[in-house]
C-alpha cells in the first residue's frame, strides 16, 4: 500500500512563507527544525497529507512550474476572496465556476506558486 505524504516547496523566505500558509491558507505548523547544512524545514498541516517548506541558504532560489497549483477546500469563495484582499493578497485569477457543484479562484504564495481555494457546492 502506498499513500501520499507531503508536497515540498523550496522557499525564498521561510518566515514569509510560514506567515502566508498559516494566516492566509489556515494551516498549522506541526514541526520545524534546522539541519547542520544550513537548511530550515517546516511541516504544515494535520493529517495524512502535509506541506513541507524548505529554505536552504546554500542554494539558489527554486523554480516553480507555472502549471502547478495546490488546492485547498474552503467554505465560501466569496468570504475567502474578501479575506485575501483585506490581507493584501491579489487574486491571481478567477472566480471560476466550471459546473454547478464547484467554484474556485487562485492566489500566489510568496514564491509564485498558485494556490487554489475551492468551494464545493452541495
Amino acid at each position: 500500500m502506498m499513500k501520499f505524504c507531503w508536497t515540498t516547496i523550496r522557499v525564498k523566505d521561510l518566515e514569509e512563507s510560514l506567515k502566508f500558509y498559516e494566516e492566509i491558507v489556515g494551516l498549522t505548523v506541526n514541526r520545524r527544525f534546522q539541519t547542520a547544512e544550513g537548511m530550515k524545514i517546516a511541516f504544515l498541516g494535520i493529517g495524512e497529507t502535509q506541506l513541507e517548506l524548505i529554505y536552504d541558504e546554500n542554494k539558489e532560489e527554486g523554480i516553480i512550474g507555472k502549471d502547478i497549483s495546490l488546492g485547498f477546500e474552503i467554505d465560501s469563495v466569496e468570504r475567502k476572496m474578501k479575506f485575501v484582499k483585506e490581507n493584501g493578497i491579489e487574486i491571481y485569477s478567477g472566480l471560476f465556476q466550471p459546473n454547478p457543484n464547484i467554484k474556485f479562484f487562485y492566489v500566489q504564495d510568496p514564491n509564485g506558486l498558485k494556490i487554489q481555494f475551492i468551494e464545493s457546492i452541495k
